[in-house]
């Protein structure tokens, strides 16, 4: 079953082929997504790499996490099995009327 990770301290010039790159050295990509800003479209500096395996995957967060690439440290993790909720509100009239 693929394993989900964090990828945090992201470049903002990374791309997600670069992503999927660097964590191909530990075994099978899965999936590789960078997030983006809705507004800017500019990149949050963080993204997520789903690898094949558990093995894999801890190989990745091992040989990754506090590694430079493309000039920043990366923090690498396992994510979170829940889609992370918005605390707080970021305008938009508490969900009336937003169009997303």
């Amino acid at each position: 079953m693929a394993k989900k990770l964090y990828v945090g301290n992201l470049s903002y010039n990374t791309t997600e082929d670069g992503l999927r790159n660097l964590f191909s050295a530990y075994g099978t990509v899965a999936s590789s997504k960078i997030i983006f800003d809705r507004e800017t479209g500019n990149s949050k500096g963080f993204g997520f790499i789903e690898m094949s395996t558990d093995e894999e995957a801890n190989a990745a967060i091992t040989g990754t996490n506090g590694q430079e690439f493309e000039g920043r440290q990366l923090r690498v993790n396992e994510a979170m099995d829940k889609p992370r909720r918005d605390g707080g509100s970021r305008g938009g009239g508490g969900g009336y009327g937003n169009s997303w």
